[in-house]
């Protein structure tokens, strides 16, 4: 079995997380980060930036660290490069919270991926949940 989540597991997390930390979300308009944060929040979803700036972003308070915010998140969605995202991930599996690891589109960690596996949490690796998205709920 692969530690990578399947288009169902997808399509459920898509559906049912509520609250998305996105770990590289800063001010800058120009970054993805930025407009996949926008797109979640345009569809019903909490939005946490997570960048060592803890700029406010979208009108949403930032934090520094995941470890920082201090209420429950359901998805840590990681904007990082593929060599940061197994820290990103294991900070992660730090909180019991945090249900669902997603690395977005060119992030790609296998070794990050199987711990994340192996603690029963869901991964999703290399995609994005703006384009999963429409792909999957329509």
């Amino acid at each position: 079995m692969s530690a990578v989540a399947d288009e169902d597991a997808i399509r459920r997390v898509l559906h049912e997380a509520r609250v998305w930390a996105i770990v590289g979300l800063g001010d800058n308009p120009q970054r993805p980060a930025y407009s996949v944060a926008r797109f979640l929040q345009e569809r019903g979803k909490r939005i946490v930036p997570v960048h060592p700036s803890a700029a406010t972003v979208h009108g949403e308070q930032g934090y520094a660290s995941l470890s920082d915010v201090p209420f429950e998140v359901d998805v840590a969605d990681v904007f990082r490069r593929s060599s940061d995202a197994g820290a990103v991930a294991d900070e992660a599996l730090g909180r019991p919270d945090i249900s669902t690891v997603w690395f977005q589109l060119g992030v790609v960690d296998a070794d990050a991926a199987e711990r994340v596996g192996a603690a029963g949490r869901t991964m999703v690796m290399d995609r994005c949940p703006a384009i999963e998205w429409p792909r999957l709920l329509g």
